[in-house]
């Protein structure tokens, strides 16, 4: 029989407790309670959370995991929805009812941005974590089916589509939209996330046939690059995270629209596929690559379901022959 010490190159050690510090894969046993025990990396996964108040998609999105905010949807409406990490409640009514819009920020001070009223708008809202107030400029380009990053006082806005699909980028100061240098692919309906100098921009819908693409493109402050696509073509997806280390879920493959649970990991360089959502479907995304959260959404029908996503973590475990 091979031992371990043949398979690793070292012995099991008999520890009274559990290491302090233990490396990843280490492997001892303690004497005090008689187990075996290991320090491993415990699989990534999505896991069920409560469910928003109203069944909608299609939302602007800002905060954290933790300190979640939703914006308007569609159908179109004028309500925002706030998450602490366990459950949503009611927060401040946006000023303009509206669906398809974009949104950045953190729970307390986050901002939305143009959508469908319809007809399309460039109207912006500010929070404050309690009410929101008319911002007295707009988008240079009123437009909807786009997607935003970043903070109240440094977001951007990309793409969408207002007669077309576009690749108009938009920079905000906390006050003034001022039109910077346009993306590469014309798209609406896509994924992005990261901070108004450094973003990511991926997947969505081209003018283009066939009209889904799998393009990822990297803003830098100053301009788009094209960089590497990702695996599973897609429109309606969404994502959470920083320009090095992103999430983008959910959405609707071709040719049918049919709506997908996909997952894919974003290191700043390729997308690796991970774990699926348990429910495929268009979602509002929000959060980090570690800690994100998928609430509601539409899979033929508007949903309610929330799933939060949690990264893969070292834990000392109890060892068995199980």
């Amino acid at each position: 029989m091979t031992t371990f010490k043949e398979i690793s190159g070292q012995l099991i050690r008999t520890l009274s407790s559990d290491p302090a510090n233990p490396l990843e894969g280490q492997i001892w046993y303690n004497s005090t309670i008689g187990v075996l025990k290991g320090y491993k990396s415990i699989g990534a996964a999505w896991s069920s959370s409560s469910p928003t108040i109203n069944a909608k998609f299609n939302r602007g999105t800002a905060g954290t995991q933790t300190e979640g905010l939703v914006a308007g949807g569609q159908p179109a409406t004028s309500a925002t929805e706030e998450y602490n990490g366990v459950g949503w409640s009611a927060g401040g009514n946006l000023n303009t009812a509206r669906d398809q819009l974009g949104g950045f920020g953190i729970q307390t001070a986050a901002v939305v941005f143009g959508g469908n009223v319809p007809p399309y708008t460039s109207a912006t809202e500010l929070y404050n974590g309690t009410s929101w107030t008319n911002n007295p400029t707009g988008l240079n380009v009123a437009r909807q089916s786009y997607t935003g990053c970043g903070l109240q006082t440094a977001g951007l806005a990309f793409g969408g589509y207002s007669t077309t699909n576009l690749t108009t980028t938009e920079s905000f100061d906390g006050s003034t939209w001022t039109s910077v240098n346009s993306m590469n692919t014309a798209r609406r309906e896509h994924g992005g996330f990261g901070l108004q100098t450094a973003a990511l921009a991926f997947g969505g819908e081209t003018p283009a046939s066939p009209s889904f693409t799998n393009a990822t493109e990297s803003w830098n402050g100053t301009s788009w690059t094209t960089v590497n696509s990702f695996n599973t073509t897609r429109q309606s997806n969404t994502g959470a995270g920083i320009q090095t280390a992103g999430l983008q879920f959910g959405g609707r493959t071709p040719p049918s629209y049919t709506p997908s649970a996909a997952v894919e990991s974003w290191n700043g360089t390729s997308w690796t596929s991970i774990a699926s959502m348990a429910t495929a479907r268009i979602t509002s995304g929000l959060g980090s690559q570690t800690a994100a959260l998928a609430a509601g959404g539409y899979n033929g029908t508007a949903l309610t379901t929330t799933e939060e996503w949690s990264d893969p973590t070292l834990q000392i475990k109890t060892l068995t022959t199980s």
